[in-house]
């Protein structure tokens, strides 16, 4: 088998089956399997995949055992030569494996590819390409003195070699995630995407970012930005400096210091609320039930508009679009005013899309 995409999940059921019909769509040329580890949500997540997607193999956990051991339960059972490991709140094109099947199998010595992802208004994440997050790099990028946390060097729609790569979408083989063990399970959840790209480095092999296919993350559903989060997020650095750096009185404790301020200082961010005057819908199978509650006035079309007013929502409609229009389309339209999107999965009957990625997205049935 040539590819096993793993995807862990924990309550986000009506993102996660956006998420496997485009890595269905995906797959549909390759030898593959999707194996869903599902960190026993408490919605219906699990009869969701059960019931639409009886080709998956789905994984229950009992208890919530956190980002690398969920990973890791998977990748046991993966019988893929290379695995994708896959946040649930994605979207993937459909041509996305391919490109990076072929652009894997023409390097040598190649550890863990990344490729540019966007999030839920089309706006580039930045952490799709990192460097080291050494002490003093971290410290200047909490001072707010220096940008060398992220991989600058390379444009985002490029390719090229970088140090850390992002969990949310981490291409490997198998073999590679085996020579080092895996995800480290002393990370419950947060650094242990920048602690497995480090330990493939040392190993000497080369990470790669690749540019040329873009992945849309919501990165809200599975990066909730509350207190736990900053907990968790500054605890995973401090167990990542322990593992990997020698120590250094001075800078560790500079370190340390700016890591507790950081975490003191940390409030829930706020989403600002987006007003939308109108909706233009890209659809052919929107009903009236739905119409009736979306922004009027509502303008359907089936053609892909190269302009549109500000203050607007798009909805896309997966049963007429591919992802692949969708996601350039969204890039493209990113850079107009308070524009924001919405997605109707194929034969579904619900809305999503998250117009902040600090915060939790809208999940609208009809």
């Amino acid at each position: 088998m040539k590819l096993s995409v793993i995807i862990l999940n924990y309550n986000v059921r009506y993102f996660l089956e956006l998420c496997l019909k485009s890595v269905e769509a995906a797959i549909n040329n390759i030898e593959a399997e999707i194996i869903v580890i599902d960190n026993n949500s408490s919605d219906d997540s699990c009869s969701m995949v059960r019931q639409l997607f009886p080709s998956v193999k789905l994984i229950e956990n009992k208890e919530n055992s956190g980002f690398s051991r969920g990973n890791n339960i998977g990748v046991k059972q993966a019988q893929g030569e290379y695995l994708c490991i896959l946040n649930p709140d994605t979207v993937v094109a459909e041509d996305t494996f391919l490109k990076l099947l072929k652009f894997s199998d023409s390097k040598e010595n190649v550890g863990i590819v990344g490729c540019q992802l966007i999030d839920g208004r089309g706006a580039f994440l930045p952490e799709s390409k990192r460097n080291i997050p050494t002490p003093k790099v971290s410290l200047k990028k909490v001072l707010g003195l220096s940008n060398d946390y992220y991989a600058n060097h390379i444009q985002k729609e490029n390719k090229g070699k970088v140090n850390i790569l992002v969990g949310a979408f981490m291409w490997l083989r198998k073999e590679v995630y085996n020579a080092v063990q895996g995800f480290d399970e002393d990370y419950f959840m947060y650094g242990e995407d920048i602690d497995l790209s480090y330990k493939v480095l040392k190993l000497g092999y080369d990470n790669y970012y690749f540019g040329e296919t873009t992945v849309i993350h919501f990165k809200g559903e599975s990066t909730l930005k509350d207190s736990k989060y900053a907990k968790r997020f500054y605890g995973a650095m401090q167990i990542f400096y322990k593992k990997h750096f020698k120590r250094n009185l001075f800078l560790n404790a500079s370190v340390w210091l700016g890591i507790k301020m950081a975490y003191l200082m940390s409030k829930s961010p706020e989403a600002k609320k987006l007003k939308m005057d109108r909706t233009y819908v890209y659809s052919k199978s929107i009903n009236s039930s739905l119409n009736q509650q979306l922004p009027n006035p509502t303008k359907k079309t089936e053609i892909i508009l190269d302009k549109i007013e500000d203050n607007s929502m798009l909805l896309y409609d997966f049963n007429l679009l591919k992802a692949s229009v969708v996601i350039e389309d969204m890039k493209q339209k990113s850079k107009q005013e308070n524009i924001v999107f919405r997605f109707l999965p194929k034969n579904s009957n619900f809305i999503l899309g998250s117009d902040s990625s600090i915060n939790r997205g809208e999940v609208l049935h009809f």
